[in-house]
């Protein structure tokens, strides 16, 4: 048995998935921004409308 190589082979692995969890944790927070800054888009939209109801509802007939 090697026990250096596989040593180095844990250590990569775990490398690899800390540098997995960093990168999902960073997607996730651009994801978290990129959805408030839709909700304050839209909120600003509804408010500097002049005729705030228009638009607010969709009738659909099936």
């Amino acid at each position: 048995m090697n026990i250096p190589a596989l040593s180095m082979a844990l250590s990569q692995t775990r490398t690899m998935n800390a540098v997995g969890t960093a990168v999902l944790a960073k997607s996730l927070d651009t994801l978290e921004a990129t959805g408030d800054q839709m909700v304050d888009m839209m909120t600003s939209s509804m408010e500097l409308s002049v005729n705030p109801a228009v638009g607010a509802n969709i009738d659909l007939y099936v």
